[in-house]
């Protein structure tokens, strides 16, 4: 009784390797590459209509001070630059079919995962401070309308969202999406290495 019990506790802790297909990892693969996919679409949409909501206040809404419309255009030039960078990441991780060259998509994945560290820290500061410059001069004419305390609110508010996102939410997001880009790279390697395997035999 003793030695079952010992080859059952050897076989708990035996961990057994399940070995997958080429085919089975680019079906796991595709799910995860539609998913990042669709979040970078999602970005970019919401960062475009930010774009075209900052840009009808600017048209329909009539602004005394000229403070206002060098900060809302300082707004837009940071919001629209970083569009352009998050379609430019975009286009890396869609204009190539996985299915058919993954060593390419690997590589494009992995150019992708450099670009996102970039833009998650040098570039995110500049999109930070340029958000915070404009809406300091945007501030400046709208404020002259608030009382003491609508004023300490509205800059309250403004400072502690800009100290969030660019803190724990902008941890958040790198971690996750760190891991997440990691693990699809592993996994187009993996195909990769049995493709070329096969091809081999």
């Amino acid at each position: 009784m003793q030695a079952f019990d010992q080859i059952q506790e050897l076989w708990q802790k035996h961990d057994v390797e399940v070995k997958l297909s080429a085919d089975e990892m680019l079906q796991q693969a595709k799910k995860e590459v539609n998913g990042l996919k669709f979040k970078s679409a999602l970005n970019i949409l919401g960062m475009l209509a930010s774009f075209i909501a900052i840009a009808a206040l600017w048209m329909f809404y009539h602004f005394n001070s000229w403070t206002t419309h060098v900060g809302i255009s300082i707004t837009m030039i940071a919001i629209g630059v970083y569009t352009l960078i998050l379609y430019r990441d975009h286009r890396l991780i869609s204009k190539t079919d996985y299915t058919l060259h993954p060593n390419e998509y690997l590589n494009n994945l992995k150019s992708y995962q450099l670009n996102r560290y970039s833009l998650y820290n040098s570039l995110y500061w500049f999109y930070t401070i340029a958000l915070s410059l404009g809406l300091i001069f945007y501030f400046v004419e709208i404020l002259g309308h608030f009382n003491i305390y609508q004023k300490m609110v509205a800059i309250g508010s403004t400072a502690l969202w800009i100290l969030f996102c660019s803190t724990i939410l902008r941890k958040a997001v790198i971690k996750r999406e760190k891991e997440r880009i990691s693990l699809l790279i592993e996994k187009f390697e993996r195909i990769s290495s049995q493709i070329s395997s096969t091809d081999q035999f």
